[in-house]
């Protein structure tokens, strides 16, 4: 490029200029300022919302350039007109929007697509074109898009925003897009999945838009230079973080049916910029150039059949059997030349913006002088043939509109980066382009606080600790996030719009690491997952002391406030062990005054010390502005904090109260209540086989249905977030039926009578254990509202629901945790994070089941807290204690595929009930005791040592387990197996491939003979329990299924139909996958399936034969290997009692009729399963050679 004179520059933007207003502005509606679709048939009035925002960015574009020469009066006059186009379109698409704020506030409820806003207007009078039902509206990435460019030209000077009515809808329009993460869409094709049938999908390129909408208008003054507080939008940031940590896992896949799509070059890029990992964008570029690039554009996406001569264009939907017609003749779009040209001139790459725009510009057609980019190249039908055959390598032709507006708006942008009219700077103002830059490390400032004296004089006067009590630091003012959660509830209100504000109840450790006024007053606020009204788990101190390690770390690198993060921890009587302060804490407390933990900069100090570095934030949406008196409060907020702040009255507990003796012979049916109620029982054949009841198919259909259908009824993911006990918590329908059934049984006398015998028991009883039992007795028969006197002399009544919640308290400081886990159960408690944990795991292309087998729910989209917290409940029919470990499971899980992502390799669904099976199988295993007494010691287990194990059992490692009576610890060994095997991990799967080869890698000597025995059994178990595959297992069966007519597993089939619908790398096909192997009941018998499997697809990869015939049924394969396997252990061993399956199916113990010494082989080796598999496909299928010799080692 060359410098060009001012006059020059006037000349060329004098072309762009007439290049904008004949095929943009000369089409602007006059009235509304919208931009109609004048060139589809049937729609030439309707505005899309994304189309306008795109075009009208290339008017401001335009008029940034003019800024440049802005010295003439002409000049001036056409700068003037561009700007004040781009303002009244934008006002234009906001009044429209407008015009449904109806629509925002019931989608902030149901998260419907039939709640959503339109993604399209009438061009003249901004009111809706097509009802809810009739076109595809729920299109994050569009609103998204519309509120990144508001933030992008009110920085660089605009005015768009007027009113603070204006305001709030804006504010509420965050809210609306600000749970992207977990709210399947459209997407930016606005056809859902690939098949066209309106199935919803979590888009890449919705959640990428969604996140860095939310992180620009975060702070941002919507007046400009002229706005204050009033003005200004708030963001709470762990909403962006968790859309970057969802859009990161998901990342170069744009959803579950397309396996990538060019849509993401606009997040990973200009205009949103929302990857903050250099190396994730330039993969992710890679993946989308080399399997959708061509010489004429990009592919939308892998089987795109849109405007393809084999469409069938009387109908919108494909059926599954045409996308493999689509296969090599996708259309290709000039449009993603244009996002490659504007991110390589933000990259600064001008020898390949050059290229692409060489080739973009051989692609334009010219048109009364000027250069129009057409919608896409398509195959014509007579080379349909030759391009199935040479992809790639046939000439297209233009096809679609003429300019496509969209493509034409970028390509001028482009033009204008390319040129030097216009700086990236320019075009960016609010510098998300510096977004992947790496940052300066964030130290973590840490605020300990003694909850009192007691705390504070322990912890000098044992350990020399000096800290400070919560009364020592007045006037600042600290609370539990929940009362912040409530505060942020007022932020967006509309009286006029109808709009009630953020709904959302949850608020991240981003956000409590604040320090907030609020008029007058200073408030600092502890992080959610420290508030044990709502989470048990971290009373635990070595729990708590964990998460404090994980919240930092994760402050550190997610923080990009202005300020340093300032968390605040509270030392509580709570978290005492036996009276005492426990050794996790006190060795927290010297890391952080040492300045690191666990690899994070942290600095301890008190709130003086951090005065000047703290961020600080104005809460001063709690203003009466639409009183007209923003100084002052809100009557509302007046009266919530005075509810708060002016503290209540303070009643004794009752349990254990009294110590003189009440007789027990009038009531005893409520002895063991709580035992009766528990459902993990590890009986010794149950502990063998674990899941021998499964039955998934009768329970997938009651669990999760298809998208389409669940939108019907509208998504709910409204309460992701919201993990907060209310004052009604849902109760079992097992104890509700009770509850009527008792009430028709028994007189109100009779009752009142019992319920006083029952209280006069709690008062004299010093057990929690009889408590827990007498409790749940009365809330199975009275329900947890019936009111009861306490009071032997005179009245004082308290429902059977405060009891409980004076025994969960109780049983917290004691550490009781089987009473803790089933109180939680009885009050309904949801832990902080549930759903959001679910959200993390199901993102990461897991599916969950939840209930113990024969009982599971599968759960496939993200839920709302409560929904899932129901679906858990009712999985577990009754068993509170178990309902409430499942919850601490999936928190679990969740927190190792965020830190350690590899424990999940090879799994694609996360049986948890199941899981905690095989946790209290261990248990039986390692302590040598009877599955009851496991399962009574897993509920019993702290938090801090259930997550132990469940992460001993995920990796793999060996472990012991150490019982002293009150407490379980978890540590690992090493043993011989690690003498025999390359490492400690018990996985079988992963490394079969590579061991095959070799027969050494399994020998056993005969010293560790007998302590090996029974280790390959396990192994199977524990990855059949966790349903784990070697890599790439699933794409590889779409290649086996192309070799065969399908695969038949336990009477369900896997067709070899499903090639034509999906690609190998599709999610959905995965999930198919899955679903034939989750019919296998017994965990160690599908991992001998799966390796029956393995050898089928290495036949194939080795082309040991050129087709394997018909429909194989997979069980055959396993059970003749079985039959094998006997035949030659009688032939070296006649008379051993090993012999036994030969007799009797299952007579040694072995599930599906498999001898228990088979289960127990090695993959390889000459007497390996391995071997054993391959010669029995050699018998079972036809297609194999009868005679000759099949090289082994090949495979």
């Amino acid at each position: 490029m060359t410098m060009r004179s001012k006059a020059n520059s006037s000349i060329r933007l004098e072309y762009y200029h007439n290049m904008v207003f004949e095929t943009i502005l000369k089409h602007q509606d006059p009235v509304t300022g919208l931009l109609p679709a004048y060139q589809v048939a049937g729609a030439e009035e309707h505005a899309w919302i994304r189309d306008n925002v795109y075009s009208v960015s290339a008017v401001w574009a335009l008029s940034l350039s003019y800024r440049r020469i802005y010295d003439k009066q002409e000049e001036k006059s056409k700068l003037f007109q561009l700007e004040q186009a781009v303002v009244k379109c934008m006002r234009g698409i906001l009044f429209a929007m407008m015009g449904q704020s109806h629509k925002v506030e019931k989608f902030k409820r149901s998260f419907s697509s039939f709640d959503s806003l339109h993604a399209k207007y009438n061009s003249r009078n901004c009111q809706t074109v097509v009802g809810d039902r009739e076109w595809g509206h729920l299109q994050i990435d569009a609103v998204s898009l519309y509120l990144l460019s508001l933030a992008q030209m009110t920085a660089s000077g605009l005015q768009i925003i007027f009113t603070l009515d204006e305001v709030a809808f804006v504010q509420n329009l965050v809210f609306y897009i600000e749970c992207a993460y977990v709210t399947p869409d459209y997407g930016i094709w606005e056809r859902g999945d690939k098949s066209n049938q309106s199935i919803l999908e979590l888009n890449s390129s919705s959640i990428g838009m969604a996140k860095a909408a939310l992180e620009a208008m975060n702070k941002l003054d919507l007046f400009g230079a002229r706005g204050g507080p009033a003005s200004e939008i708030h963001v709470l940031p762990d909403e962006a973080v968790k859309c970057s940590a969802v859009l990161e896992s998901m990342l170069p896949r744009e959803s579950n049916s397309k396996e990538t799509d060019g849509a993401i070059l606009s997040i990973i890029g200009y205009p949103a910029f929302a990857v903050s990992q250099p190396q994730l964008v330039n993969a992710t570029l890679v993946t989308i150039q080399e399997k959708l690039g061509g010489r004429y554009g990009l592919k939308r996406f892998l089987r795109d059949g849109y405007k393809t001569v084999k469409e069938n264009v009387t109908r919108l939907h494909y059926e599954p059997w045409e996308l493999r017609l689509f296969e090599n003749i996708e259309c290709e779009w000039p449009l993603f030349f244009c996002y490659l040209i504007i991110n390589y001139c933000f990259q600064g790459e001008t020898d390949l913006a050059s290229d692409v725009i060489v080739m973009l510009d051989d692609l334009c057609i010219s048109q009364n002088g000027m250069s129009l980019v057409p919608e896409l190249y398509l195959v014509k039908e007579s080379d349909v043939g030759f391009e199935y055959a040479n992809p790639g390598k046939s000439e297209r032709v233009p096809g679609g509109r003429c300019p496509f507006m969209w493509a034409q708006s970028l390509y001028l942008i482009a033009k204008l980066l390319y040129e030097e009219f216009l700086a990236p700077g320019e075009l960016d103002p609010m510098n998300r382009r510096l977004t992947s830059l790496k940052k300066p490390d964030v130290v973590v400032q840490v605020v300990v606080l003694a909850e009192d004296e007691k705390i504070q004089n322990m912890l000098e006067q044992e350990h020399n600790l000096r800290i400070p009590t919560c009364s020592d630091i007045a006037p600042i003012q600290v609370h539990p996030s929940r009362m912040l959660s409530h505060l942020y509830t007022f932020l967006g209100r509309s009286k006029k719009l109808g709009l009630s504000g953020r709904r959302s109840l949850d608020v991240g450790i981003l956000t409590t690491s604040k320090i907030y006024r609020i008029q007058d007053k200073t408030f600092v606020f502890t992080p959610q997952s420290f508030d044990r009204s709502m989470n048990y788990t971290d009373t635990d101190p070595s729990l708590a002391m964990s998460t404090l390690a994980y919240g930092l770390n994760y402050l550190s690198t997610s923080w990009s406030d202005l300020g340093r993060p300032t968390l605040t921890l509270i030392l509580s009587n709570a978290m005492l062990e036996e009276g005492k302060i426990p050794t996790a804490m006190v060795t927290t407390l010297k890391k952080l005054a040492s300045g690191y933990i666990n690899g994070t900069r942290v600095s301890l100090g008190t709130y003086d010390d951090f005065s000047s570095t703290s961020c600080y934030s104005e809460l001063a949406f709690l203003g009466n502005i639409e009183g007209g008196d923003p100084e002052h409060l809100d009557p509302a907020v007046v009266k919530y904090l005075e509810t708060q702040l002016g503290g209540g009255s303070v009643t004794g507990g009752i349990l254990g109260s009294v110590t003189k003796g009440v007789s027990r012979k009038q009531v005893t049916t409520h002895v063991g209540s709580i035992r009766r109620t528990r459902s993990i029982i590890m009986t010794e054949t149950a502990g063998k086989r674990v899941a021998d009841t499964l039955t998934n198919e009768r329970h997938a259909s009651d669990s999760t249905s298809t998208i389409r259908a669940e939108n019907e009824k509208g998504l709910r993911p409204s309460d992701i977030t919201e993990e907060m006990t209310g004052n009604s918590p849902t109760f079992s329908r097992h104890l509700q039926d009770s509850f009527r059934k008792r009430l028709n049984s028994l007189d109100i006398a009779g009752r009142r009578e019992e319920a006083s015998t029952l209280v006069s028991m709690l008062r004299s009883t010093q057990d929690m254990e009889e408590q827990g039992d007498m409790l749940h007795y009365m809330a199975e028969q009275f329900g947890m509202g019936y009111k009861v006197n306490i009071c032997e002399h005179g009245e004082d009544f308290r429902t059977v629901e405060s009891l409980v919640q004076e025994l969960y308290d109780a049983a917290c400081e004691a550490k009781h945790w089987a009473i803790v886990r089933h109180t939680s159960g009885l009050l309904g408690k949801k832990l902080p994070s549930l759903a959001l944990s679910l959200t993390d795991l199901i993102v990461r292309q897991k599916q969950v089941t939840v209930g113990l087998p024969g009982k599971e729910i599968i759960i496939s989209r993200p839920l709302g807290a409560q929904e899932l917290k129901d679906k858990i409940y009712s999985a577990h029919d009754g068993d509170v204690s178990t309902s409430s470990l499942s919850q601490e499971i999936l928190i679990y899980l969740a927190m190792f595929i965020r830190s350690e992502p590899q424990l999940f390799t090879g799994m694609l669904r996360l049986r948890v009930g199941l899981i905690i099976q095989v946790m209290a199988s261990e248990l039986s295993r390692t302590l040598n005791i009877d599955g009851e007494l496991a399962q009574d010691k897993l509920l019993n287990m702290s938090p801090f040592e259930t997550k132990n194990l469940l992460h001993h059992i995920m990796s793999g490692q060996e472990y012991g387990i150490q019982d002293t009576g009150s407490k379980i610890s978890i540590y690992t060994l090493s043993t011989s197996i690690s003498r025999t095997v390359n490492s400690k991990q018990l996985s079988v799967l992963p490394s079969i491939a590579d061991s095959l080869p070799s027969s050494a890698g399994s020998s056993i000597t005969e010293e560790e003979g007998e302590d090996r025995t029974g280790i390959w059994r396990r192994r199977r178990l524990l990855d059949g329990s966790l349903n784990r595959v070697p890599p790439e297992f699933y794409t590889k069966m779409w290649i086996l299924l192309e070799k065969c007519q399908g695969l038949l597993v336990q009477g369900k089939s896997l067709p070899q139909s499903l090639t034509q619908e999906m690609t190998s790398g599709e999610m959905k096909f995965h999930l198919e996958c899955e679903a034939l192997l989750t019919t296998v009941a017994q965990p160690d018998f599908r991992q001998l399936v799966v390796e029956a499997i393995l050898v089928l697809i290495l036949i194939v990869e080795n082309n040991v034969v050129p087709y394997l015939g018909g429909m194989i049924v997979v069980e055959n394969i396993v059970n003749t290997a079985n039959t094998i396997f006997l035949e030659d252990q009688a032939k070296m061993k006649p008379e051993s009692h090993q012999l036994c399956c030969v007799q009797k199916k299952e007579s040694c113990g072995g599930a599906g009729g498999i001898c228990v010494l088979f289960y127990d082989s090695a993959p390889s080796g000459t007497y390996g399963t391995i071997s054993y598999l391959i010669r029995s496909t050699c018998r079972v299928l036809d297609s194999m050679p009868n005679e000759g010799e099949i090289d082994c080692n090949q495979m």
